[in-house]
């Protein structure tokens, strides 16, 4: 089976890179949700995020993949170790998880392993997506699309980090940290709030419109499909440079500063904007940071703001009656406002 499309080699749609990308630095931000006409490579992009990730340290034999440097959020088994001596360890990829809208609630949270009952009559956990996402990337195309049960448990599981099963006689309880990323077609139907509310990061895509790059987008689709092992090679150096960015922005990350200032200036700008609750706030911080580290740099600039500023807050505006213009053109709105055109 071909490697996926390689990351470097998509052809424009700059902010949804650059929200993927974020998203890989500080898993923390919550996701990113990818809102587009069809055919702009949304799937394409996610999918290409999982040859660009560091692998990770992972305890051998753990279901979940827990990681051996912290007890916080670890499985049953991973923390029943402690005090056992150090745990054995392997480096694995990251997991990233398609959840197809069709998916039962049992293969999504896990469910009693119908073959060990009635081989062995041993009632025994069989872990479900969610388990398998852990630590990773959570994918679900046309998350607009999805059924209401599967939403209010990802709902719940979001906010919790961790995945509870009580259903057969089980009563199982398991890490389920994980970044969401969806993608979907406004004219499919709205995301319901609650979960809009949990996504980090939304991008806007569109189709492109000037002819160079439509051009440039058929050439390199149609020479991946051509001979996918030849395309994935020749932009194997550039994926590899993403890569090497991505690890050296986590290292970097805790080390960079946030002055009041900028705290301030992105206080102000969602009390202009009129956003509901801290989080944007908080999300544009983060997101900012991960973007100086991204960038290399020691401390976030009023530039770093700017860039994640639409991403971070374009989902959290409130509707204005007396305003008909869409919430990326009140954020921009605003930043000129604040910082001049």
């Amino acid at each position: 089976m071909p490697a996926s499309f390689p990351f470097s080699a998509i052809v424009g749609q700059d902010e949804m890179k650059q929200a993927i990308l974020i998203a890989a630095v500080d898993a923390t931000l919550g996701g990113v949700l990818v809102f587009g006409d069809r055919g702009t490579g949304k799937s394409t992009a996610v999918r290409a995020l999982a040859a660009l990730l560091p692998k990770m340290t992972a305890v051998v034999g753990c279901r979940y993949g827990c990681d051996p440097a912290s007890r916080v959020g670890a499985c049953s088994d991973c923390a029943a170790l402690e005090g056992r001596g150090k745990p054995k360890t392997h480096q694995v990829p990251v997991p990233v998880v398609d959840l197809p809208l069709g998916a039962t609630e049992d293969r999504v949270v896990g469910a009693l392993d119908l073959e060990r009952a009635l081989s062995q009559g041993i009632k025994a956990f069989e872990p479900g997506l969610l388990a398998r996402a852990n630590r990773g990337f959570l994918y679900i195309d046309e998350v607009n699309l999805l059924e209401d049960h599967l939403v209010d448990l990802l709902i719940d599981v979001a906010a919790s980090g961790e995945n509870v099963v009580e259903r057969e006689g089980l009563s199982v309880r398991h890490p389920a940290r994980f970044v969401l990323v969806g993608s979907g077609n406004p004219e499919e139907g709205e995301l319901r709030p609650q979960l809009l509310d949990r996504f980090g990061l939304s991008v806007e895509v569109k189709t492109p419109t000037d002819l160079p790059t439509r051009v440039e987008v058929v050439k390199r689709r149609d020479a991946y499909e051509r001979d996918p092992h030849a395309f994935v090679g020749h932009w194997h150096k550039e994926d590899a440079k993403l890569a090497k960015r991505i690890a050296a922005a986590r290292t970097r990350l805790p080390e960079v500063s946030v002055s009041d200032a900028i705290l301030e200036r992105g206080a102000t700008l969602c009390m202009a904007l009129g956003t509901d609750g801290l989080r944007g706030e908080l999300t544009l911080m983060r997101a900012a940071r991960a973007l100086a580290a991204l960038d290399g740099a020691k401390a976030v600039t009023d530039q770093h703001l700017r860039r994640m500023a639409p991403s971070a807050l374009r989902h959290r505006l409130r509707r204005n009656p007396l305003d008909d213009a869409g919430s990326t053109v009140r954020v921009e709105r605003a930043l000129a406002e604040m910082f001049g055109a």
